[in-house]
């Protein structure tokens, strides 16, 4: 490889297309195997074929991102930014090699995803859907719209934002990733992500029970929903709630199959009469 200093340097087209590479295909190929690996060789190859024009230099750069790789697709892109400032520098001489690149990737993937996470899936999107859930009253559109439009805006100039911020900072922003800085930024976005998730529970979830028991006049002697509400409002909201958080992180069971149970226990209930088929959960 070439070794000269400062002799090459990547424009803003060539990381506008990796950028766009990572924007439309970090989930390319997507399995359990390789999770983000392809998408985000894919969004590298723009920035080698710029920084070593010789074929057989960019095989030997490409190496570099055959390692597994998952984080959260959002806030990975960040890394991918990073990773083109580490690349125009290890083009450039200076001591940079595929191992320093991989163990730099394999230290965010865990911050950024548990950041990501907690911020975005539950923080940003839970907003974004209470407010359109409030403009959707009635039957209306726009709730629908407003989602669409908020949410690709977002994610694209969010994205491309952090995608050159983080290769303009390069390997400098890695401490405040990792440091403590970034542990109390998690720290910070976990609370307020379950803040959040609690308020739209409360506001858009009711789990309620029409069982009532009757003598044999054929009088209601129990009615076991105004029960519950007297000694808790809402704890069948929150038992449900609780089951499903249960499912998912004890039980290791996906958001898919955890619905699919929902399913069969409101049709049980119905059939059982435990339910009301008139009520929406």
């Amino acid at each position: 490889m070439q070794t000269v200093n400062n002799t090459h340097q990547l424009d803003h087209k060539t990381l506008t297309k990796a950028f766009h590479r990572w924007f439309w295909g970090a989930l390319t190929c997507f399995s359990q195997e390789h999770m983000q690996t392809f998408g985000y060789m894919a969004s590298m190859l723009p920035i080698l074929r710029k920084l070593y024009p010789k074929h057989d230099d960019q095989v030997k750069a490409i190496q570099a991102y055959t390692a597994f790789f998952n984080t959260n697709p959002m806030l990975g892109t960040v890394i991918v930014g990073i990773t083109a400032s580490m690349e125009q520098a290890r083009a450039n001489g200076q001591e940079i090699d595929g191992e320093t690149i991989n163990d730099m990737r394999a230290g965010l993937m865990g911050p950024i995803a548990g950041i990501g996470d907690s911020l975005i899936d539950g923080t940003l999107i839970p907003i974004l859907l209470g407010i359109a859930l409030g403009m959707s009253s009635g039957g209306s559109p726009l709730g629908a719209i407003f989602y669409i439009v908020a949410w690709v805006l977002i994610a694209y100039f969010g994205q491309r934002f952090l995608f050159f911020r983080g290769y303009k900072f390069g390997d400098q922003a890695v401490s405040f990733l990792v440091g403590q800085q970034g542990a109390a930024v998690r720290h910070a976005v976990g609370i307020v992500g379950s803040m959040v998730v609690g308020g739209v529970l409360a506001s858009w979830v009711n789990v309620t029970t029409s069982l009532k028991l009757r003598g044999t006049d054929g009088k209601v002697f129990l009615n076991l929903q105004d029960k519950l509400d007297s000694i808790y409002p809402g704890i069948l909201t929150v038992a449900i709630t609780l089951f499903c958080w249960w499912l998912m992180t004890k039980k290791h069971v996906s958001a898919i199959w955890t619905m699919l149970i929902l399913v069969v226990v409101a049709l049980v209930g119905v059939l059982l009469g435990v339910f009301n088929p008139g009520l929406s959960y």
